[in-house]
């Protein structure tokens, strides 16, 4: 599982007031444990006024970059944020993201040609976030093609399906399962990634809904996600569903990760 590390978001109130201190040794506390726990990379959202985005993502940028050798997620709903700051990433990571929504293929895919960085891609267009596979099959195939033209293969492209909440679609689980596989069936060696916790948005007991959803996800395909590493009981649930699917040989991996201290009870 592909790990993208959630939590230096300018969402969180925490981080929020960390951002506004400028506490550097803050944020770099949360990145090296999100290291330490296995996220493969650090998503850096600063989530400020427009007008400080650009300033603000440059700071996170650097603070994390000190703290840490993991490759970074930036992440900004403004695409032209990324672009102002991309120069100051020093190694290949992940922007997030691009759709079909505004000019966000046009601004973004080129900063990917000639180089190794990865994208999230969103399936949603100027029409919102679709509820049918169809149509976000059809804005697959649309970033897909778009990211082909800058030498943008597959395999660096996580889709986003988009999981809409339980509470509002009944067939949310099985509708998310669905387009997985859909997509994978249309390009095997691209990843789907998601936020899987907006499953039980509005519900109570949110940590059980979001457990049991990750498991159906990696079942149908899923093998990137937008999470906490240091969320003991989501990491276990990641890897027993790869231990049940037969897909850890002798249960090596889970094994290795309970010594490791990332599974199971705290201090076990």
């Amino acid at each position: 599982m592909i790990i993208i590390g959630e939590k230096i978001n300018g969402t969180i109130p925490v981080v929020k007031e960390a951002i506004e201190k400028r506490d550097a040794a803050f944020i770099a506390d949360r990145a090296i444990k999100q290291t330490e726990a296995g996220a493969s990379f650090i998503d850096v959202c600063a989530s400020t006024a427009p007008e400080h985005e650009v300033e603000t993502l440059k700071w996170l940028i650097n603070v994390v970059q000190d703290a840490v050798d993991t490759p970074l997620c930036i992440d900004s709903p403004n695409p032209r944020a990324i672009e102002a700051v991309f120069k100051y990433v020093s190694k290949p990571g992940m922007i997030n993201s691009i759709s079909e929504e505004g000019d966000k293929c046009e601004v973004l895919l080129p900063l990917m040609e000639g180089n190794t960085w990865e994208v999230v891609g969103l399936t949603c267009d100027n029409n919102g976030i679709p509820n049918d596979l169809a149509t976000k099959i059809s804005i697959t195939m649309n970033m897909v093609e778009k990211a082909a033209k800058y030498g943008i293969t597959p395999d660096r492209i996580h889709i986003d399906p988009c999981v809409m909440a339980l509470s509002t679609e009944n067939q949310s689980m099985l509708n998310f399962a669905e387009e997985i596989r859909a997509i994978k069936a249309l390009y095997p060696s691209i990843h789907v990634t998601g936020a899987i916790s907006n499953i039980s948005f509005g519900l109570p007991v949110r940590p059980l809904l979001n457990k049991t959803a990750m498991a159906f996800a990696i079942q149908a395909g899923m093998d990137s996600a937008v999470m906490d590493p240091l969320n003991r009981e989501m990491m276990g649930t990641i890897f027993a569903t790869y231990a049940l699917m037969g897909q850890d040989k002798h249960c090596r991996k889970y094994s290795k990760a309970f010594r490791a201290g990332q599974i199971g009870p705290a201090g076990k």
